[in-house]
């Protein structure tokens, strides 16, 4: 999947949409470059030795922030730029170590535009490695109504995810 070249707008998408597949490598570069942006200094994220022989893990893995990212970077991809989260809940069921391939799914469960004139997108998103789903993530996002319409100028009353 590349980056959106324009903004999607809510007249694009439906309900029971495919969010198209992203699949991304995961190095020891991957997984220690998200820990230290999120200035997750814990060793399990970063130490080989402590992960195993301390956490008992088969190496380092992706710490929750990163992943967090990881989802938002998927959706706004998919919407473009003016694609705006404003809710995220996910359950890591297993950790992703250097060497897997996250593979990103997604669905459109409800679209709607709330009473300020703000339209929504309910998306759940699995990352798997393989067939195993690892993490299962809801979230609410905005996307424009119409060209002109921008989510991130929103404020007060007028956002309300």
């Amino acid at each position: 999947m590349t980056s959106a070249k324009r903004n999607l707008t809510i007249e694009e998408v439906h309900e029971g949409d495919r969010v198209p597949e992203l699949a991304v490598d995961v190095s020891a570069t991957t997984v220690i470059l998200g820990a230290l942006a999120t200035r997750d200094w814990r060793p399990m994220h970063h130490d080989k030795d402590f992960a195993i022989h301390r956490n008992g893990t088969k190496d380092i893995f992706m710490n929750t922030p990163n992943q967090a990212a990881w989802f938002e970077r998927y959706l706004s991809d998919w919407t473009g730029p003016r694609g705006r989260l404003g809710r995220m809940r996910f359950r890591m069921k297993d950790s992703v170590f250097p060497g897997d391939t996250m593979v990103f799914r997604g669905r459109v469960e409800k679209v709607e535009t709330d009473e300020a004139g703000c339209g929504w997108l309910d998306v759940a998103v699995t990352l798997s490695v393989g067939e195993k789903p690892m993490t299962e993530c809801a979230t609410r996002i905005a996307i424009p109504t119409h060209e002109g319409d921008n989510p991130w100028t929103r404020r007060g009353d007028a956002w309300r995810p």
